[in-house]
């Protein structure tokens, strides 16, 4: 199978971020700025050096700041998820299914991340592809099952529910339409329950009758923003390391 850049970028941006919000002003996640870029724009603009040109946002908290980044950014298409503060995170995907009409790289919001983890699975010649890394010992971490062949069998935060840990979640996945909505045809009928679920437990679900990759990159440098500490080693250790790695230079 042949490679194919896809042109379109989800972000999931709803998320109350009930354990950060205050030491950040109360701004969505996505504004957290990083040596004065906001992890929002620094995805955007990284994507955008690997041929996505259309961006779908999934808002909900203070989806007013992501209404202005509209305004400064071109292709970039918002829609609310309504009862957000209700929600966990699949609900606000699931609201996006009209907008979403070809293959898409699916992203959290919160992450900073080197480039490198886009230009994978840009040039993946599988269309289904849930992006791991080996460990971080950053806190919260999100831990990774597969079978033999590589195939997602279950995620969870609890690793002694795991079979084995295959990898951590990064939060970038790639994923066609066509299995996008087999996601959302099996919860079509069942809204409360598409309400309740994280993203991460409707990828499990279809992945065990319609297989969902997962691919580590071992050394790949990368955080999660969900809380204090997250933002501390962002800031003091994760950022300078991608930094140097950008530049040559600390």
């Amino acid at each position: 199978m042949q490679s194919h850049y896809v042109g379109t970028a989800v972000i999931m941006a709803g998320g109350l971020g009930l354990r950060i919000n205050q030491h950040i002003d109360n701004k969505p996640k996505g504004f957290i700025d990083i040596d004065g870029v906001t992890l929002i724009e620094r995805s955007i603009n990284i994507m955008k050096k690997h041929g996505i040109r259309r961006f779908i946002i999934g808002t909900g908290y203070q989806s007013p700041y992501y209404e202005k980044l509209a305004e400064k950014i071109p292709h970039i298409l918002l829609k609310k998820n309504p009862i957000y503060a209700r929600t966990s995170s699949f609900y606000t995907l699931f609201n996006l299914r009209e907008l979403i009409t070809e293959d898409f790289l699916l992203l959290e919001s919160d992450l900073l991340f080197e480039e490198k983890a886009i230009q994978y699975l840009q040039q993946h010649n599988e269309k289904n592809v849930v992006l791991a890394s080996g460990r971080t010992h950053s806190r919260d971490e999100v831990y990774i099952e597969t079978d033999d062949r590589g195939i997602l069998v279950k995620m969870s935060k609890d690793r002694e529910i795991l079979g084995r840990v295959d990898g951590e979640l990064v939060g970038i996945t790639r994923l066609s339409l066509q299995r996008f909505q087999q996601i959302c045809a099996a919860y079509q009928a069942d809204e409360s329950t598409a309400e309740k679920i994280d993203y991460e437990t409707a990828l499990t679900t279809i992945s065990a009758t319609h297989p969902i990759r997962v691919d580590r990159i071992e050394d790949l440098i990368w955080t999660e923003i969900d809380m204090v500490s997250h933002l501390d080693r962002a800031k003091n250790t994760i950022y300078p390391r991608i930094k140097q790695k950008e530049t040559g230079r600390t």
